[in-house]
Protein backbone atom coordinates (compact mmCIF):
# COMPACT_ATOMS: atom_id res chain seq x y z
CA UNK A 1 0.00 0.00 0.00
CA UNK A 2 1.17 3.27 -0.97
CA UNK A 3 0.47 5.98 0.73
CA UNK A 4 1.13 10.20 0.34
CA UNK A 5 0.06 12.89 2.18
CA UNK A 6 0.38 16.72 0.84
CA UNK A 7 -0.52 20.15 1.46
CA UNK A 8 1.29 23.71 1.62
CA UNK A 9 3.92 23.92 3.90
CA UNK A 10 2.99 24.28 7.71
CA UNK A 11 -0.14 22.20 7.31
CA UNK A 12 0.83 19.47 9.48
CA UNK A 13 2.00 16.59 7.42
CA UNK A 14 4.68 15.71 9.05
CA UNK A 15 2.69 15.58 12.22
CA UNK A 16 0.25 13.36 10.28
CA UNK A 17 2.27 10.81 8.89
CA UNK A 18 4.27 10.10 11.77
CA UNK A 19 0.87 9.46 13.12
CA UNK A 20 0.09 7.30 10.87
CA UNK A 21 2.97 5.63 10.36
CA UNK A 22 2.77 4.83 13.96
CA UNK A 23 -0.51 3.27 13.65
CA UNK A 24 0.50 1.25 10.88
CA UNK A 25 3.73 0.04 12.70
CA UNK A 26 1.23 -0.96 15.68
CA UNK A 27 -1.18 -3.14 13.19
CA UNK A 28 1.58 -4.95 11.07
CA UNK A 29 4.90 -4.19 12.20
CA UNK A 30 7.83 -1.44 12.70
CA UNK A 31 9.06 -3.40 9.68
CA UNK A 32 6.22 -3.37 7.00
CA UNK A 33 6.15 0.41 7.11
CA UNK A 34 8.30 2.55 5.40
CA UNK A 35 8.18 6.50 6.40
CA UNK A 36 9.59 9.09 4.17
CA UNK A 37 9.47 12.27 2.40
CA UNK A 38 10.30 14.33 -0.54
CA UNK A 39 12.83 16.15 -1.68
CA UNK A 40 15.68 13.93 -0.20
CA UNK A 41 14.42 10.95 1.23
CA UNK A 42 16.65 8.70 0.47
CA UNK A 43 20.56 8.53 0.92
CA UNK A 44 22.50 11.25 -0.97
CA UNK A 45 19.06 13.23 -1.34
CA UNK A 46 19.67 15.70 1.12
CA UNK A 47 21.94 17.15 -1.23
CA UNK A 48 19.23 18.20 -3.59
CA UNK A 49 16.88 19.13 -0.70
CA UNK A 50 19.26 21.85 0.13
CA UNK A 51 19.55 23.18 -3.35
CA UNK A 52 15.96 23.17 -3.76
CA UNK A 53 15.05 24.71 -0.23
CA UNK A 54 17.79 26.93 0.44
CA UNK A 55 19.30 27.98 -2.89
CA UNK A 56 17.62 29.92 -5.70
CA UNK A 57 17.32 28.42 -9.22
CA UNK A 58 17.02 31.36 -11.88
CA UNK A 59 15.46 29.47 -14.54
CA UNK A 60 11.96 27.79 -13.42
CA UNK A 61 12.66 24.30 -15.05
CA UNK A 62 15.95 23.98 -12.71
CA UNK A 63 13.56 23.35 -9.86
CA UNK A 64 11.46 21.04 -11.78
CA UNK A 65 14.06 18.85 -13.27
CA UNK A 66 15.84 18.66 -9.25
CA UNK A 67 12.44 17.39 -7.96
CA UNK A 68 11.82 14.90 -10.93
CA UNK A 69 15.84 13.42 -9.93
CA UNK A 70 15.18 13.03 -6.69
CA UNK A 71 11.77 11.38 -7.16
CA UNK A 72 14.18 8.90 -9.60
CA UNK A 73 16.20 8.00 -7.05
CA UNK A 74 13.76 7.82 -4.39
CA UNK A 75 11.55 5.52 -5.95
CA UNK A 76 14.33 2.99 -7.37
CA UNK A 77 16.43 3.27 -4.03
CA UNK A 78 13.27 3.15 -1.39
CA UNK A 79 10.13 2.98 -2.42
CA UNK A 80 9.54 0.90 -5.47
CA UNK A 81 12.19 -2.38 -3.25
CA UNK A 82 9.31 -1.32 -0.35
CA UNK A 83 6.01 -1.84 -1.87
CA UNK A 84 7.68 -4.99 -4.12
CA UNK A 85 8.42 -6.38 -0.65
CA UNK A 86 4.58 -5.85 0.35
CA UNK A 87 5.61 -3.42 2.73
CA UNK A 88 3.37 -0.15 3.22
CA UNK A 89 4.64 3.27 2.23
CA UNK A 90 4.13 6.43 3.88
CA UNK A 91 5.76 9.31 1.69
CA UNK A 92 5.22 13.47 2.77
CA UNK A 93 5.08 14.66 -0.33
CA UNK A 94 4.62 13.36 -3.62
CA UNK A 95 3.57 14.02 -7.80
CA UNK A 96 0.75 16.05 -6.67
CA UNK A 97 3.07 18.51 -4.89
CA UNK A 98 5.12 18.39 -8.01
CA UNK A 99 1.78 19.99 -10.04
CA UNK A 100 0.84 21.92 -7.02
CA UNK A 101 3.95 24.04 -6.47
CA UNK A 102 5.26 23.75 -10.42
CA UNK A 103 2.66 24.30 -12.34
CA UNK A 104 -0.12 26.47 -10.29
CA UNK A 105 2.43 27.96 -8.85
CA UNK A 106 5.53 28.86 -11.56
CA UNK A 107 3.55 28.32 -14.10
CA UNK A 108 4.60 25.15 -16.05
CA UNK A 109 2.30 23.38 -17.73
CA UNK A 110 0.90 20.44 -15.53
CA UNK A 111 -0.17 18.11 -19.54
CA UNK A 112 4.45 18.81 -19.73
CA UNK A 113 4.85 17.94 -16.55
CA UNK A 114 2.55 14.85 -16.04
CA UNK A 115 3.84 13.55 -18.93
CA UNK A 116 7.39 13.76 -17.72
CA UNK A 117 5.37 11.25 -14.81
CA UNK A 118 4.50 9.13 -17.23
CA UNK A 119 7.71 8.99 -18.79
CA UNK A 120 9.29 8.18 -15.54
CA UNK A 121 6.94 5.68 -14.34
CA UNK A 122 5.74 6.99 -11.31
CA UNK A 123 3.77 4.85 -9.37
CA UNK A 124 0.32 6.27 -8.46
CA UNK A 125 -0.82 6.35 -5.11
CA UNK A 126 -2.84 4.10 -3.69
CA UNK A 127 -4.36 6.78 -1.54
CA UNK A 128 -3.28 10.83 -0.90
CA UNK A 129 -4.47 12.87 1.82
CA UNK A 130 -4.62 16.52 1.28
CA UNK A 131 -4.24 18.45 4.25
CA UNK A 132 -6.17 21.88 3.74
CA UNK A 133 -5.44 25.18 5.53
CA UNK A 134 -5.33 28.39 4.21
CA UNK A 135 -2.41 29.84 3.19
CA UNK A 136 -2.62 32.88 6.04
CA UNK A 137 -2.68 30.23 9.13
CA UNK A 138 -0.03 27.83 7.39
CA UNK A 139 2.07 30.87 7.09
CA UNK A 140 1.56 31.88 10.94
CA UNK A 141 2.63 28.38 11.84
CA UNK A 142 6.06 28.49 9.16
CA UNK A 143 6.80 31.88 10.89
CA UNK A 144 6.25 30.30 14.37
CA UNK A 145 8.64 27.11 13.82
CA UNK A 146 11.89 28.97 12.88
CA UNK A 147 13.26 30.69 9.69
CA UNK A 148 11.16 29.70 6.67
CA UNK A 149 12.94 28.29 3.92
CA UNK A 150 13.22 29.36 -0.20
CA UNK A 151 9.27 28.01 -0.77
CA UNK A 152 7.95 29.53 2.48
CA UNK A 153 9.19 32.27 1.93
CA UNK A 154 7.32 32.73 -1.43
CA UNK A 155 4.38 34.33 0.94
CA UNK A 156 0.62 33.48 1.03
CA UNK A 157 0.06 34.84 -2.63
CA UNK A 158 2.62 32.03 -3.80
CA UNK A 159 0.75 29.46 -1.45
CA UNK A 160 -2.89 30.42 -2.57
CA UNK A 161 -1.70 29.18 -6.12
CA UNK A 162 -0.45 26.11 -4.63
CA UNK A 163 -3.62 25.56 -2.95
CA UNK A 164 -5.63 26.30 -6.17
CA UNK A 165 -3.37 23.40 -7.37
CA UNK A 166 -4.51 20.63 -4.90
CA UNK A 167 -7.99 21.67 -4.87
CA UNK A 168 -8.25 21.29 -8.67
CA UNK A 169 -6.19 17.87 -8.54
CA UNK A 170 -9.09 16.79 -5.47
CA UNK A 171 -11.52 17.52 -7.38
CA UNK A 172 -10.77 15.57 -10.52
CA UNK A 173 -9.69 13.04 -8.27
CA UNK A 174 -11.86 12.56 -5.78
CA UNK A 175 -11.47 8.53 -5.28
CA UNK A 176 -7.67 9.32 -4.57
CA UNK A 177 -7.51 12.33 -3.05
CA UNK A 178 -8.78 12.83 0.52
CA UNK A 179 -9.45 16.32 1.41
CA UNK A 180 -9.15 17.01 5.05
CA UNK A 181 -9.97 20.27 7.13
CA UNK A 182 -6.27 20.98 8.62
CA UNK A 183 -8.14 23.42 11.06
CA UNK A 184 -9.49 20.77 12.92
CA UNK A 185 -7.27 19.74 15.69
CA UNK A 186 -4.56 17.38 15.37
CA UNK A 187 -6.22 14.04 16.87
CA UNK A 188 -9.53 14.73 14.71
CA UNK A 189 -8.11 14.93 11.67
CA UNK A 190 -5.33 11.45 12.44
CA UNK A 191 -8.69 9.94 13.25
CA UNK A 192 -10.24 10.37 9.42
CA UNK A 193 -7.17 9.39 8.43
CA UNK A 194 -7.08 6.26 10.05
CA UNK A 195 -10.49 5.95 9.53
CA UNK A 196 -9.96 6.32 5.37
CA UNK A 197 -7.31 3.71 5.70
CA UNK A 198 -9.53 1.52 7.50
CA UNK A 199 -11.88 1.44 4.52
CA UNK A 200 -9.35 1.11 1.77
CA UNK A 201 -8.89 -2.17 3.88
CA UNK A 202 -11.47 -3.74 4.34
CA UNK A 203 -12.81 -6.35 1.71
Amino acid sequence: MFLTLEGIDGCGKTTQARILAGNLALRFGREVVLWTKEPGGWPGGEKIRELLLEHGMQHPLSELFLFLADRCEHIRREVEPALSSGRIVVCERYTDSTLAYQSWGRGISPEKIEELFRWCRFPVPDLTFWIDLPPGKAYHRVSRRGGPDRMEEEGTSFLEKVREGFLFLSRREPERIVSLDGTNDIEAIAREIQRRVEVFLSP
